[in-house]
């Protein structure tokens, strides 16, 4: 195990920007800067042993600067979206930016993702990690309390790629962290990602409205294109979902526990990821939205790469039935998530 650690860029404001490598001892290497506590890239060895990037990217900091997908970003304060950018705590009513249609996406105009987070580095014979910090004002895109965020990226020698979230607040507020890395395991760059084979552990998924709301009601994935309970390949009802940008209600028995949540695989490369984690939902998305994505992997385009975000329900602020998303100050906001990478015959 060991660390790399480059100069990436200075921001816009003058701040410096480091590039943080984390290397295994199986040729597994993650790459991450200190601007949005992003992943810039995931390097893992095929079936015959050629490494390659499996991650969307940039190579230069002024791509993050500007308007992007939230490529291999944190967000929050709240990952996904708040209904017309608004919602009440302890009967007072807060208005966030509204910044996707009619509502608020993924923590508003300078979420996470545009902070440069300080950063220490800690190493094991077995693992590296990257800790990433930052704080929050109260009011800053709306949201009440001042409220201190950790992440923690490990890469460790079972070549999983853990991410810990945790955040501390002075007075109530919500939270709903998640990492929005774009995943291509044949290679960021191969192309569609429609041959993946992909298990979601979820008997349920949340419909949405016109504008990607939650209707509040838990369907049933059953008869539907949205059922992955038996691996099947991305591209087999993907037409007839519309595309896929929901998120399934996983099947906890424990929510405190890590659950398999999902596993894909690309008989290309021979390569399988699988992720467990002890939030009660994940979104799936695949690139419905990218349109002539310049990346360090080249163009990418439309259902090129897929998400799974780990997370609390879109909109659960205003939707009482859903898990509550509200930090409170004597707690600590804590979860977890891992994604582990494996090789196995091509098809």
């Amino acid at each position: 195990m060991y660390f790399e650690c480059t100069f990436f860029g200075k921001t816009r404001d003058g701040k410096k920007v480091e590039q943080i490598i984390m290397n295994n001892d199986n040729h597994v290497s993650v790459s991450v800067i200190n601007f949005g506590a992003t992943i810039t890239s995931l390097r893992t060895p095929d079936a015959e042993g050629h490494i390659d990037n499996i991650m969307l990217g940039f190579n230069k900091l002024v791509d993050y600067e500007e308007e992007h997908p939230y490529i291999g970003a944190t967000v929050g304060r709240f990952a996904n979206r708040i209904a017309k950018g608004k919602f009440k705590l302890n009967g007072k009513t807060y208005k966030l930016a509204v910044n996707n249609g009619p509502n608020h996406l993924h923590g508003g105009l300078k979420g996470f993702d545009k902070k440069v987070w300080d950063f220490k580095t800690e190493k094991t014979s077995d693992s590296c990690s990257v800790i990433m910090s930052c704080e929050s004002p109260d009011g800053e895109e709306g949201y009440p309390g001042n409220l201190k965020v950790e992440v923690r990226y490990t890469l460790n020698n079972q070549n999983e790629l853990i991410i810990d979230y945790k955040a501390e607040t002075d007075s109530k507020t919500v939270i709903n962290m998640t990492n929005h890395s774009y995943w291509n395991l044949k290679g960021a760059g191969s192309g569609k990602i429609h041959d993946h084979s992909i298990y979601i552990n979820a008997d349920r998924y949340l419909p949405v409205d016109e504008t990607l709301i939650p209707t509040g009601e838990l369907a049933s994935v059953e008869g539907t294109p949205f059922n992955f309970l038996n691996e099947h390949r991305i591209g087999d009802h993907i037409d007839a979902a519309g595309g896929y940008d929901h998120c399934y209600v996983l099947n906890h028995n424990d929510e405190k526990k890590q659950l398999h949540a999902c596993t894909v695989f690309d008989g290309n490369s021979g390569r399988r990821m699988e992720v467990f984690t002890d939030q009660p939902g994940m979104q799936f998305y695949t690139g419905n939205f990218l349109e002539k994505l310049q990346t360090l992997s080249g163009e990418i385009n439309r259902q090129e790469a897929f998400c799974l975000e780990t997370q609390n329900f879109p909109d659960a602020v205003n939707q009482p039935d859903f898990p509550s998303p509200v930090l409170e100050p004597d707690e600590e906001y804590r979860t977890r998530t891992i994604y582990k990478f494996s090789i196995e015959p091509r098809n």
